[in-house]
């Protein structure tokens, strides 16, 4: 991915950020998520997912991202929309997120999610997607609000 000349000067803080976050689906509706420790959503349940490096692609972000918090390897990995999100409300400094949701399934069903970065999550698990753990984060919370469905049409 050819991304041009990397900005010669830091970018300020009021500065976009970009997320990307993985609806991981599993047989029988289920979604993965996993209980925040981070300031920004604290205690709320989100999807796993993280930063979008220099040069990566929206795919090579959820597969690395999964990797490192879930210790999972995924396969079938696609867009299925962005959202645009403020935080300002308890967040210093202000955050202004992308967030690029991604789509994706396990490589191998008989993988277990493992909690490898414990200071940013409280554990992960399986979810039904009709009864969701609360309070969901702020992005995620909107999209269920919404009617979202990550599953494939064939799936609903």
């Amino acid at each position: 991915m050819d991304c041009g000349s990397p900005s010669p000067l830091p970018l300020p803080a009021s500065t976009p950020k970009v997320g990307v976050a993985v609806f991981l689906l599993k047989e029988g509706r289920k979604v993965l998520l996993g209980r925040r420790l981070s300031s920004i959503g604290y205690n709320t349940f989100a999807l796993p997912g993280g930063h979008l490096e220099f040069g990566e692609s929206f795919e090579e972000c959820a597969a690395r991202e999964m990797k490192e918090e879930t210790g999972l390897d995924i396969e079938k990995i696609e867009f299925l929309t962005v959202t645009n999100n403020c935080f300002s409300e308890g967040a210093k400094p202000r955050v202004h997120l992308v967030c690029i949701f991604m789509r994706a399934v396990l490589a191998n069903p008989q993988q277990v999610p493992q909690n490898i970065e414990p200071e940013k999550c409280d554990g992960w698990d399986w979810y039904d997607w009709n009864n969701l753990p609360k309070p969901l984060f702020g992005p995620l919370e909107t999209m269920v609000q919404g009617g979202f469905n990550p599953f494939p049409a064939d799936q609903i």
